[in-house]
C-alpha cells in the first residue's frame, strides 16, 4: 500500500477517536434516583376550620355559603368553629341567619349568628334599647336617601294654633337616633342601589324616647327625619323633647300642649 494511503488512513482513525472522546463527554450524567422513605408529615399542623365560601348579608341564612377549610393549629382562634369538636356543623349551621354581614374566607363565629328560636330585630338590638317604627315618605325621610344603620335627627311639625289653621312651628324632638330598618330592609341594597323610599322607618330608641315618639306621633301634623353627617354620629349628651313626657315620678303623667295651652295629666292604667 502506497506510504500516502496509509498517512491517510491513520489520520481518519485518529479523527475519529477524537470525535468519539468528545462525544462521550458531552453526554449528561441522568439525575440520581430518590428513594422515597415514605410520606412526609408538614412542616405546619393543620385543622379544619369552617369558613365563609361566598358573601351573606345580613339577616340570611348561611345555606350552601360555608365549607371546611384547613387552617394553620396556631391561628385558630377559641370561637372558631373546628371540624374536630363540632363535625355537624356544615349541615346543622346551614339555616342559621346572619346577625351582620358576612364575607367569603371568614370564619364562621356563633356570636355572628342568630341562636334557634330568637327573632332578628330582637337579636340585633342593643340591651336596655327598644324598636319604635314611625311612618315616612320620600319627602320626610331626605328624599330617600336614609338607609338602615344612618343616624338622624326626628322633627316635629304642628299647627301653631289649630283652632285658625294658620302658622306651623317645628321642633327637632330627638337627636342622633340609629335608624334600624327601612321597611323590612335592614341593610343597604346589594346592587349598589343607594335609595330606598320605604314606608315606615324602625327606630333605636331608649324607653324614654320610646314615649316621647309615641306622644309626638299624636300630636304631631309630621314627623321628619333629618339625615344627620358621619362625622355627627359620635356627638354624646344630644337633647331631646323631655317636657313631652313628664319625668316628675308620676308613672304615665304626660303633658299636653292644646291651643297653645300647657295641662298635665296622668294616663289612664
Amino acid at each position: 500500500m502506497p506510504a500516502s494511503r496509509l498517512i491517510i488512513l491513520s489520520v481518519a482513525v485518529a479523527a475519529a477517536g477524537g470525535a468519539g472522546y468528545v462525544a462521550k463527554n458531552m453526554v449528561v450524567a441522568p439525575p440520581p434516583v430518590i428513594v422515597e422513605s415514605g410520606p412526609q408529615a408538614p412542616a405546619v399542623a393543620l385543622q379544619d376550620v369552617l369558613v365563609l365560601s361566598g358573601d351573606v348579608t345580613m339577616g340570611t341564612a348561611l345555606e350552601n355559603n360555608i365549607a371546611w377549610q384547613s387552617w394553620p393549629a396556631d391561628g385558630i382562634n377559641a370561637n372558631f368553629i373546628t371540624k374536630a369538636t363540632a363535625p355537624d356543623a356544615l349541615e346543622k349551621l346551614k339555616g342559621s341567619i346572619a346577625r351582620v354581614p358576612m364575607y367569603a374566607g371568614e370564619p364562621v363565629r356563633r356570636s355572628k349568628l342568630i341562636g334557634e328560636g330568637q327573632s332578628f330585630m330582637s337579636s340585633i338590638l342593643p340591651s336596655g334599647m327598644r324598636a319604635v317604627a314611625t311612618t315616612i315618605s320620600a319627602d320626610t325621610s331626605a328624599g330617600g336617601f336614609i338607609l338602615p344603620n344612618d343616624f338622624v335627627d326626628v322633627i316635629m311639625t304642628r299647627r301653631a294654633d289649630p283652632n285658625s289653621g294658620a302658622g306651623f312651628s317645628t321642633e327637632t324632638i330627638l337627636k342622633n337616633i340609629r335608624v334600624l330598618a327601612i321597611d323590612q330592609t335592614i341593610q343597604e341594597d346589594e346592587e349598589g342601589k343607594k335609595t330606598r323610599v320605604g314606608q315606615t322607618a324602625t327606630l333605636e330608641l331608649t324607653p324614654k324616647q320610646a314615649e316621647i315618639i309615641t306622644v309626638a306621633q299624636q300630636m304631631a301634623d309630621r314627623l321628619t327625619l333629618a339625615l344627620r353627617a358621619i362625622t355627627d354620629t359620635q356627638e354624646k349628651n344630644v337633647g331631646e323633647a323631655d317636657y313631652l313626657v313628664s319625668g316628675n315620678g308620676r308613672r304615665g303623667t304626660v303633658r299636653l300642649i292644646k291651643s297653645g295651652e300647657v295641662s298635665e295629666v296622668g294616663a289612664r292604667k
